[in-house]
């Protein structure tokens, strides 16, 4: 009985005590002197006007904004610069960070030590970088609007989020918007990305060296790329949307053993999904809808299951360049292929014959983009002709022998739908 209470006692110790509630003034120098003479567990709320920063906080507190409460930083280094735990900021405008990529000037920057840090709810507007979770264990970025600056070329903005050596960090429902990349995360692992939405952006999300993670249920509208996975392992791309991007909706680029299912990419210029030296990937139950190429599969990547999607109305709906044989389907089903031509006789939901979306003459004009003038001539046509006739005469590729009927019925996130 006593050591129990011993380790009661311990433990009731290394918690902070509820701490005092104290309104800050919006007077020149308030914020700072408040935050100096504060305990840990103390909660400072600030007053409706302009409150002056940069402001480094050091122990556990929690900031609250009124409304109409404002920081600026006054243009140099960061606004709020976080090194302890279990640190809240929430309700706050926050703008005037300073333009250091080196020092990653930001509206709110986490570093080693800020664990369990919140930055919920807030407006960070016109700042270099808007939120730098940089060595913050579980830290969780949600709710804030993050608006990046329009003032330099897109690459030499900071990104919306920056996660770099993170574990556990958690970004949800954020609306980004310009700057460089919406999330950037970098040798870091165990996170989530869900329910934000990206807009006017280089990437939406863009992982580099970043394992065993979640993005899922957010929307990319109008960015260069939506969601980039670049050399990583075991992340899931699920129920996400990509809008009119411009090059790729989704990329895999030296990405391996993770999932893509339940996407909608739709409209994008150039690739609905790329994927380049991948492998033992998922990717199933996605719609890949008017796009230049719905995949473009290359580099030699290897045993990926390709099961369950649709491919609809994209100009040319696979892009592979191989010489064997590479199978997207499974005993049970297939993908489905809006230029697809069977029937389904036994209306299993099964077309009858093997698919395959590419032959001699798709290859040619991979390769000979000048053959294209060629493609009404009568040689091309009795080309192809014969490829139908005589399935022997194709060079290898893609093959799906139990094509679907019926395009998979995906919901998108609500994002999506309000605009």
């Amino acid at each position: 009985m006593t050591m129990r209470c011993l380790a009661m006692l311990l433990m009731l110790s290394s918690v902070p005590a509820w701490g005092a509630e104290r309104l800050v003034p919006a007077e020149p120098g308030a914020l700072i002197a408040s935050v100096a003479a504060a305990e840990a567990g103390d909660i400072l709320r600030l007053a409706p006007g302009l409150h002056r920063g940069p402001v480094a906080i050091d122990r556990s507190l929690t900031i609250l904004g009124e409304p109409g409460a404002e920081v600026d930083g006054g243009g140099h280094g960061s606004v709020f610069v976080v090194t302890a735990q279990d640190v809240t900021i929430r309700g706050l405008k926050i703008t005037g960070s300073g333009s250091s990529h080196e020092e990653i000037d930001s509206g709110v920057r986490l570093l080693k030590g800020a664990d369990r840090a919140l930055v919920e709810v807030n407006r960070i507007e016109g700042n270099l970088y808007g939120v730098d979770v940089h060595g913050a264990r579980d830290a969780v970025v949600r709710g804030n609007m993050i608006e990046g600056r329009r003032d330099q070329r897109m690459n030499s903005r900071g990104n919306g989020v920056y996660v770099w050596n993170a574990p556990g960090s958690k970004v949800i429902g954020n609306d980004i918007r310009w700057g460089r990349d919406g999330i950037f995360v970098n040798t870091s692992s165990d996170n989530e990305f869900s329910g934000n939405r990206f807009r006017d952006l280089r990437f939406a999300v863009h992982y580099m060296y970043a394992n065993d993670s979640l993005v899922s249920g957010n929307v990319s509208i109008a960015n260069h790329l939506g969601y980039a996975v670049m050399f990583s392992r075991n992340v899931t791309i699920t129920g996400n949307v990509s809008i009119g991007d411009r090059d790729h909706g989704i990329m895999l680029n030296y990405a391996n053993e993770g999932e893509v299912a339940g996407n909608v990419v739709r409209g994008v210029d150039d690739r609905c999904l790329f994927v380049y030296n991948a492998h033992k990937n998922a990717i199933r139950g996605n719609s890949f809808e008017g796009c230049g190429i719905g995949i473009h599969f290359t580099a030699g990547s290897e045993r990926n299951r390709i099961l369950g999607n649709a491919f609809i109305g994209n100009r040319v709906q696979v892009k592979y360049v191989g010489t064997k044989w590479v199978e997207w389907s499974s005993p049970e089903s297939g993908n489905y292929w809006s230029d697809n031509a069977g029937f389904d006789l036994d209306g299993d939901g099964i077309i009858d014959t093997p698919y395959r979306p590419n032959d001699v003459m798709d290859h040619i004009l991979w390769t000979q983009p000048a053959a294209r003038l060629l493609l009404g001539s009568p040689a091309v046509q009795l080309v192809r002709w014969s490829q139908r006739a005589f399935p022997a005469l194709l060079p290898g590729g893609v093959i799906d022998k139990r094509p679907l009927a019926h395009a998979p019925e995906i919901t998108v996130p609500q994002w999506e739908i309000g605009g």
